[in-house]
């Protein structure tokens, strides 16, 4: 089998065996799966919380699974929350070349600051990050307080898992496109 064949292949099996519950839920399992990945949010960093109640609108994605044996791949499916009710459906996904090994899991809100950023965001076809819009990856301080720059910016991200934010981490490259649900 060709090397090019055999990473395709194994990275289908992993997304396939990894994924398969997560990916293509009904809006009503994928509403509950929001649901609960906000609460995380917020029990993880009180500063997600606040942010989020002057939000415009909340982006969440409650699984993201990245996977990659030189060549990677990751993949979610969330929802936009206005007013705390899911407004429309979106996946995100990107991909990667070089030195990577393994899977990984993470969930990601997208905070939406502005009116216009939201309106922004609507608006497309299918919205890049770092092109389209910068999003300000929030990070805490040592109080467990966010950064004073990241919290002025229009669009501010979290990445997180069941253990608390995540570090070092991009969204750039990574495109978000409305599903139809």
């Amino acid at each position: 089998m060709k090397p090019q064949r055999l990473v395709a292949a194994t990275l289908a099996l992993l997304f396939g065996l990894l994924a398969a519950p997560s990916f293509g839920a009904s809006k009503e399992e994928l509403d509950a799966r929001v649901r609960e990945s906000v609460q995380d949010l917020y029990k993880t960093s009180s500063a997600a919380h606040e942010l989020a109640s002057k939000a415009s609108a909340m982006l969440v994605f409650p699984s993201i699974i990245k996977a990659g044996i030189g060549i990677g791949g990751e993949y979610g499916e969330g929802a936009l929350l206005i007013g705390g009710q899911p407004a429309a459906y979106y996946n995100i996904a990107s991909a990667s070349v070089g030195f990577q090994l393994g899977v990984q899991e993470k969930a990601v809100a997208i905070l939406f600051m502005t009116a216009e950023s939201l309106a922004k965001f609507r608006d497309s076809k299918g919205w890049k990050a770092g092109v389209d819009g910068s999003v300000a990856i929030a990070t805490l301080g040592a109080g467990k307080e966010l950064d004073t720059e990241t919290a002025k910016k229009p669009i501010i991200g979290f990445v997180y898992s069941n253990k608390g934010l995540m570090y070092n981490l991009t969204l750039e490259g990574s495109k978000i496109t409305r599903l139809k649900r």
